[in-house]
This record gives C-alpha cells, structure tokens and sequence, in this order.
C-alpha cells in the first residue's frame, strides 16, 4: 500500500533527499561521460575472449539505479526533472569543453602538451557529444516510464522485475541510439554491433548485480521520507520540467 504523504501548505511535499540524489546522479553522469569515455578497456572473459568496452561503462548505470530510486520513490515527474537537470549539465559541460578547446594556447611546450591532453579527453567529435546527450536523454526517461507503468501493473509488488525490465528496456534504447548517432558509417557495422551488444549486457548485468543494493535504498528513502509515489495521474510528456 501507498505510504500516506501529508502535502504542506503549499500543496507540494517537501523531500529531505530528493535534492541529494539529484546532486548525485547528475554527477555520475557527467563524471562517466567525461571521464569514463575517454578510454576503451580490454578484458580477457572467460568463453567470450577480449572484450572490448568504454570504461565509463563502469559507471555510468549508476545514472539508471539513482533514476531508478527517483521514480519508485517520488514518481516519473520528480525523475523527469532529474533526467533535464542532467540533459541541461551534459549540454552546458559539452559547451564548455569546446570554448576551452578552441581558446588559443598559450607558447611554451608544457601548453601545447596540455592542450594535446585536453583535445584526446574532452575533443570529443560533435556525433559523440550528440549521441551521448539523445540516448541519455531517451534512455533515461524509456526507463522511468517503464517502471513507473510496471509499478501500476503489479500493485507496487515484485521490485526486483520492475527494476531489471524497465532497466533492461532503458539501457537498449541507450545503447542503440549512442552507437548510431556516434559511430555508424565510421565503423564497420559488425564491430559497432558487437561493441553495443557487449556495453547493453554489461549495462544490464550491472543493474542485475545492484538490485540488493537498490532494495536497501528505496526501502530507507520511502520510510524516512514518508513517500511510496504511484504514477495514476500523472502526464508522462517528457517535455515537462514541473513536478505537478
């Protein structure tokens, strides 16, 4: 049953995490996507051989357990306002990223070494910064409508099917949209399909692996905050920035 939520004078709740786990999925996704895909990992899988993947890969499904947590808890609307809190920070950091780029560099070695430095981490082409931004965006907010349905289906029961299908559905509109934004008629198409199947199973398996940890959180959040959120009548449009 629905945690009963008392409204304040104002006709909106007031959240004491809400802000935090904004504040923290926001920075795990810049941080994975910044950070994150300016290497390409290789690892010897036992039957599967060298595996290839970027090593924001690591991280960046935390971004899918924290909107997770957000829509269980708060509803689709608060995770909504999440996932444009994040749009608007990878467009403002990709802005950012190419003034600093361009700026002249300063003589002397040490400043053209840097700038290298600067142009193989943050010179990302325009295809990567676009395909990160719309699969993110689409990704994000396939995966809170999933789950927020799914919530409404089963009678707030069965979490651990919630979680891993709307994540399962998420992380394949991700997946399939970054890759061909960014790589298609760059790379060979069996290399850039093995590569996305490889980072989706890894996204996947990720969350799989998290579902214990996600439980221990939404259980804690949903008593502390005195919220269990159902999305019956709530606009799904995903062009909303409002929570109400």
């Amino acid at each position: 049953m629905p945690y009963s939520a008392a409204p304040l004078a104002s006709g909106k709740r007031s959240y004491r995490y809400y802000d935090l786990i904004v504040v923290a999925f926001v920075t795990v996704l810049l941080c994975s996507n910044l950070i994150g895909t300016g290497k390409v990992a290789q690892v010897n899988v036992p039957v599967l051989g060298n595996v290839l993947f970027g090593a924001g890969v690591l991280f960046f499904p935390l971004s899918y357990l924290f909107g997770d947590i957000l829509t269980e808890v708060y509803g689709y609307a608060h995770d909504r306002r999440a996932v444009w809190c994040g749009f608007a920070a990878l467009v403002f950091a990709a802005v950012i990223a190419l003034i600093v780029i361009s700026l002249p560099v300063a003589p002397g070695p040490h400043n053209a070494h840097m700038q290298q430095g600067l142009e193989a981490v943050f010179g990302n082409t325009w295809r990567v910064v676009l395909g990160s931004i719309v699969a993110f965006f689409c990704g994000s907010l396939t995966n809170a409508f999933v789950l927020a349905k799914m919530k409404i289906w089963s009678q707030g029961k069965h979490l651990w099917a919630r979680l891993i299908g709307s994540t399962a559905l998420g992380e394949l509109v991700d997946s399939s949209l970054f890759f061909l934004i960014a790589f298609y008629g760059i790379w060979p198409t069996e290399q850039l399909v093995a590569v996305a199947i490889s980072q989706y199973l890894l996204k996947t398996g990720w969350e799989v692996l998290a579902t214990p940890l996600t439980y221990r959180v939404v259980a804690f959040l949903k008593r502390k905050e005195n919220e269990d959120h159902y999305d019956r009548d709530t606009d799904f449009s995903p062009f909303k920035v409002k929570v109400s």
